[in-house]
């Protein structure tokens, strides 16, 4: 195998981002983008996220998951607490998130820290899930090694025959976590590669703004 990939080029000239058209708040440009990237169409999943942590092992490692609430108390999503990336949080709860949009030509990258969220909201969330996907929490011993995949079916039909006609409680395993940034960058592509690069690092109660070189 050997891919010669030198040639891929692509000049990104879909938009620009300028100090004096932003919020002060970057949750609020987040929010903007979000929107104008939904508006846009292009990205089957606007909410997909790269998290990447600290694993035990000592080496980061990153993987893509869902965002399923954000505002300017921080970015919810939802895990096994046991399953590798709970066990990296627990041990260092600081983390990236990463979202790419390609359709906009744009990148935030947030670094944050990694909180539970309350029990109370993980259940309600769990209850919102389809009834398949609540099975599936239940059935999956996230990141552990399993014999086959045939071993996860006949978990899967087991407990599908167990709660059958009855609600399915959320694993005590199961459940959110709330990453609280503490800095912000804004990607824009820009022509030439001289990209746009905005950054806010959070000081005290505001946001500091910075614009970084490409």
């Amino acid at each position: 195998m050997n891919r010669d990939l030198t040639g891929y080029r692509k000049s990104y000239e879909k938009g620009v981002l300028h100090e004096d058209d932003i919020s002060d708040s970057p949750f609020q440009l987040f929010s903007e983008w979000f929107e104008e990237v939904e508006k846009y169409g292009g990205v089957e999943e606007t909410n997909a996220m790269t998290i990447t942590t600290k694993g035990i092992d000592g080496f980061p490692k990153a993987r893509i998951v869902l965002l399923k609430h954000f505002d300017e108390n921080g970015f919810i999503f939802y895990s096994n607490y046991n399953s590798e990336k709970g066990k990296a949080i627990s041990a260092d709860n600081k983390i990236c998130l990463s979202f790419f949009w390609p359709n906009l030509e744009r990148q935030v990258i947030i670094k944050g820290t990694a909180i539970k969220i309350e029990e109370e909201k993980s259940l309600l969330y769990f209850r919102s899930r389809p009834r398949g996907s609540q099975l599936g929490a239940f059935a999956s011993s996230q990141s552990e090694i399993i014999d086959s995949r045939d071993t996860l079916e006949e978990k899967l039909s087991f407990l599908e025959e167990k709660y059958k006609n009855q609600d399915i409680p959320k694993p005590d395993s199961w459940g959110g976590y709330n990453v609280i940034p503490v800095e912000f960058e804004f990607w824009q592509g820009r022509a030439n590669r001289l990209h746009d690069r905005i950054r806010y690092t959070q000081k005290d109660t505001t946001w500091k703004i910075d614009r970084l070189a490409p």
